[in-house]
């Protein structure tokens, strides 16, 4: 899964201590960085595996994903907001430690409902860490030069997570057990906690220390909500007319109702209002729930393609799955480069169109179609309108918000990628699922039934694609139509971009 994290606080104070061992911390934070981001793509190669494995219906493999983007980006505020007040190093630790206990937990899974609980539990924890150590960066390099190489090489680091996920998932998953796609964190956590104990210093801020935990429950809460009803509207037994789908859904929609209220009359809000009413602001963190959606769609669609009807081996679907990857690294460099020339809505608005254009390419595929011709420009284009669309993002989130905002603004943005990743998934997967299920209904007597099984399921991911396209179309609208931000209104500094 593709993330933006940023963090815009200005320097601090001349006088205030350098850590003489901060690189060294850097590298440890950086390493721990690179687990949370790694486990938003390394287990979708291996989804295939542990759906049959755990004998988890097609309607409720999503949770795989979902049960992790929703608590991680539903608590992420909360995550940073506890950090400040409670400890950045002590919250780190406890995040790594949970972190692991949760890859643990799912790494011994024998049914869906625990794999779906660890992967939620893992976002919980990985809510407490992700924030924490940037944090940490914040505290630790006050010289403005040092800042920005600190914070460059944390998110090349970080960024190459998606990419590095893809490979690591199919390796494991191939000569070893999809299980390890999670055990792995096991070490890498205990190696980030013991380095991080005797070298990363502890700080806090000062001031307001309440938490809106009213906030945090009933956002985590409404968007759990609407992913269930979208997934029970996925099952046969179901459907979007049945009182438990529409329950949820609508039960759903009145808790996030209920969010908002609270961050209206709350003296401590998880959410300061004032940080999304802002035209461009608004503008962007509704057009990174959009393309989060898309991204996710294409990531969970695409592996069960390769996997299930290409019939490629799990280190094929992911070594298929990298042009993506490739073309968001090789157009977020050139967006840093054109964005001060050209301003953050010209290359927001290109990216949108050509990512859509390539989910609408993508529902081409069929039984018989080549990867070269059907599939590989389809993913290297949305590779490259994704990101044209990410770093404008970073930088949009921090327009004209003042300093005691930023970290809100910031964290904001990254929460409604992955918000939108997860409402993608469970949208996506139910029209694919529905979509399947009518083609088997008008085709049984097309022929033998596991040529008609095929047909539909690729029936299914082209109408995923279909609207995927379609919400990054709506994306582009948003952006043309809603954000006014000029070039010079930018902030000078690039955020830190995890793509």
């Amino acid at each position: 899964m593709t993330a933006t994290l940023t963090r815009a606080d200005g320097p601090a104070p001349a006088a205030a201590p350098v850590h003489p061992r901060r690189w060294l911390a850097l590298a440890i934070i950086a390493l721990a960085q690179l687990m949370v981001v790694l486990d938003a793509t390394i287990v979708n190669i291996a989804l295939p595996k542990m759906q049959v494995d755990l004998e988890i219906s097609d309607a409720q493999r999503q949770w795989v994903l979902t049960a992790y983007t929703l608590t991680f980006g539903g608590l992420l505020l909360l995550g940073g907001r506890i950090a400040d007040y409670w400890g950045r190093k002590r919250t780190f630790v406890v995040g790594a430690i949970g972190f692991a206990l949760a890859s643990a937990l799912g790494g011994a899974a024998q049914d869906g409902l625990t794999l779906f609980a660890a992967r939620g539990l893992q976002g919980v924890f990985g809510a407490l860490l992700a924030p924490a150590g940037l944090a940490l960066l914040t505290v630790l390099f006050t010289e403005a030069k040092e800042r920005a190489k600190a914070f460059a090489v944390y998110g090349a680091i970080a960024g190459g997570g998606a990419a590095i996920g893809l490979l690591l998932g199919g390796v494991l998953t191939e000569y070893a057990n999809w299980r390890w796609c999670l055990l792995v964190n096991i070490p890498i956590a205990v190696i980030a906690i013991a380095a991080a104990l005797p070298v990363v210093p502890e700080s806090r801020a000062q001031g307001n220390t309440r938490y809106d935990i009213p906030g945090a429950v009933t956002v985590t809460l409404g968007l759990i909500g609407l992913v269930y009803g979208l997934t029970k509207a996925a099952e046969p037994a179901y459907g979007w007319e049945s009182p438990v789908s529409l329950g949820f859904i609508i039960g759903g929609a009145l808790l996030l109702a209920l969010f908002v209220a609270i961050q209206l009359k709350s003296s401590h809000p998880l959410l300061p209002l004032r940080i999304v009413l802002d035209r461009n602001r608004g503008g962007a963190y509704l057009s990174g729930i959009l393309t989060g959606a898309g991204l996710m769609g294409a990531f969970f669609f695409l592996t069960f393609y390769f996997q299930g009807i290409l019939l490629y081996t799990p280190i094929q679907a992911g070594l298929a799955s990298l042009p993506i990857s490739a073309g968001v690294f090789i157009s977020a460099g050139a967006a840093s480069q054109l964005m001060p020339r050209l301003g953050a809505k010209p290359l927001m608005v290109a990216g949108a169109v050509l990512a859509a254009g390539a989910m609408f390419f993508l529902t081409q595929i069929g039984l018989g179609t080549a990867y070269a011709t059907h599939v590989l420009p389809g993913a290297l284009v949305l590779g490259l309108g994704l990101g044209f669309t990410f770093v404008p993002l970073s930088s949009l989130a921090l327009v004209g918000v003042p300093e005691h905002d930023a970290g809100a603004a910031s964290a904001t943005l990254n929460a409604t990628q992955q918000v939108g990743g997860s409402l993608g998934a469970a949208l996506l997967s139910t029209f694919a699922l529905n979509a399947s299920a009518a083609y088997m209904t008008e085709h049984l007597a097309d022929g033998p039934l596991p040529l008609v099984q095929a047909n539909a399921a690729v029936h299914g991911y082209t109408v995923a694609f279909a609207w995927g396209g379609g919400l990054l179309t709506f994306s582009a609208l948003v952006i043309l139509l809603l954000i006014k931000v000029s070039r010079k209104d930018l902030p000078a500094e690039a955020a830190i971009h995890v793509g």
